[in-house]
């Protein structure tokens, strides 16, 4: 039984906006209340409270979850995540950040336990090693994740969703199927949340000596923007060859969705539906963001040839978010990890069957992304900046170009990119103008970068 649930809401009102995976900061909390909470570990050290909260802001509840550690006297390589003291003598902190308690659930999950209704398990044939010593990883925001050792990580769903994760289920999916380029799953911790299924957190294989697709490709651009002399193709740190393996690493976890999830069929009167989509979403963004207005009449046209252009779309599950911050180059191959599909976007629209061309699409746009935010707020003189930004689109349009290569090169794949330029095109705008909200929301010096592509999409 859980008994400061009180007490700790009054808490959470200043502590919450100061973290980093809250989702919105730019609005004032009005209300904290608890949905749930249960105890799930306690001895004469410490208590793990398992809490569900509900934020109301901006004129929305979101649903958190809240490892709450309860300790007596605070360690001080825990201070960083205290909450606040629940009673005298009793301080409440994030327990994401303490390897006793972490080290717990991953316990729970090595014994298929039970909970107070949340379910840990781990996935058949597979045996956890209790014995990893666990370490949180700060770079994430949307999400809390922890190592243990070389071998796992834990990844903590911080806003819960009623339904299953979509990164649990294509995770479990691909594993039936035997993908090679993802982070095996090793477990689960589910439960109920309001009469709806919710997944509170995954186990999955660890890759330690990695690097992720960004860092990999804006080392790159750097390294061109220094040498600007240099043909891109005798750069040491040429992108265009793991750009081209990435391709064949999308098409292939594409081919594996449809062979565990199958795919359906989009017909052409149904087209319109998914043009008035595409469109709704842009009123949105033109009511928020003036300098997008230009463009609409583009962008609109671009959005009506989809209907026009008289052929069916086969649609399967994708990844649904899919940039270089979401793949992994191991030793031997890409990973594309983190199967959430945009925060942004509603539960069913997430789980929705959609064309492969929008992870597409989402790769594309990620390269223009590498290629130009290394210029946000740089000022070069003026005979030497039209030679630096001639550079980054070459760089970007060599890279897009690689991808798509190496995505059609092994003929697996369910739509050809290059058969297909009037749907891509209307998806990457539709991705663009999506990022021109988020920019818009969280950083508004890259605003420009979105923009500038739309210009170019939006007047070919």
């Amino acid at each position: 039984m859980v008994t400061h649930a009180e007490a700790l809401t009054g808490l959470l009102s200043s502590w919450l906006p100061k973290q980093r995976w809250f989702g919105d900061k730019q609005s004032e909390i009005d209300d904290v209340r608890v949905v749930s909470a249960a105890l799930w570990f306690s001895d004469a050290a410490a208590r793990l409270e398992h809490v569900v909260v509900g934020v109301a802001s901006g004129g929305r509840v979101e649903r958190y979850q809240l490892l709450v550690g309860l300790r007596a006297e605070l360690p001080e390589r825990l201070e960083h995540a205290r909450i606040g003291d629940v009673e005298p003598g009793l301080t409440a902190y994030d327990a994401a950040h303490d390897h006793e308690l972490t080290g717990v659930i991953r316990d729970l999950i090595a014994a298929d336990a039970d909970r107070e209704g949340v379910r840990f398990r781990h996935e058949p044939d597979v045996v956890i090693d209790t014995d990893l010593a666990s370490r949180p990883i700060s770079a994430e925001q949307s999400n809390t994740s922890v190592v243990f050792g070389g071998e796992y990580i834990m990844k903590l769903f911080r806003k819960l969703d009623r339904g299953v994760s979509p990164d649990l289920e294509l995770h479990r999916a691909l594993r039936g199927v035997g993908s090679a380029h993802i982070a095996d799953l090793y477990g689960a911790i589910e439960g109920e949340l309001q009469d709806a299924p919710v997944t509170y957190g995954l186990l999955q294989k660890f890759f330690a000596n990695t690097a992720d697709g960004w860092a990999m490709a804006t080392a790159s651009v750097r390294d061109l923007i220094n040498e600007p002399e240099t043909p891109l193709e005798e750069l040491g740190s040429d992108f265009s060859t793991e750009a081209c393996r990435l391709g064949q690493a999308v098409a292939a976890v594409h081919a594996d969705l449809v062979s565990a999830l199958g795919t359906e069929v989009v017909a052409v009167d149904r087209l319109d539906s998914v043009v008035a989509g595409m469109n709704a979403r842009l009123d949105a963004v033109l009511r928020r963001v003036s300098g997008l207005a230009p463009f609409e009449p583009g962008i609109r046209r671009v959005f009506a040839e989809v209907a026009s252009h008289g052929e069916p779309v086969i649609v399967q599950r994708i990844h649904g978010d899919l940039h270089l911050g979401q793949v992994l180059r191991t030793l031997t191959n890409w990973v594309l990890i983190d199967f959430e599909g945009e925060p942004a976007r509603p539960l069913p629209e997430r789980v929705a069957k959609m064309s492969p061309l929008r992870d597409v699409a989402g790769m594309l746009r990620s390269f223009d992304y590498a290629a130009h935010h290394l210029l946000v707020g740089h000022v070069e003189a003026d005979e030497i900046a039209p030679i630096v930004d001639a550079r980054v689109v070459e760089w970007a349009d060599r890279n897009r170009a690689a991808f798509i290569e190496g995505y059609a090169k092994d003929g697996v794949m369910l739509a050809d990119p290059e058969a297909n330029p009037v749907l891509l095109r209307a998806l990457e705008l539709d991705k663009a103008v999506y990022e021109v909200a988020y920019e818009y929301d969280n950083r508004p010096s890259w605003v420009d970068i979105p923009l500038r592509s739309i210009a170019r999409l939006a007047t070919t």
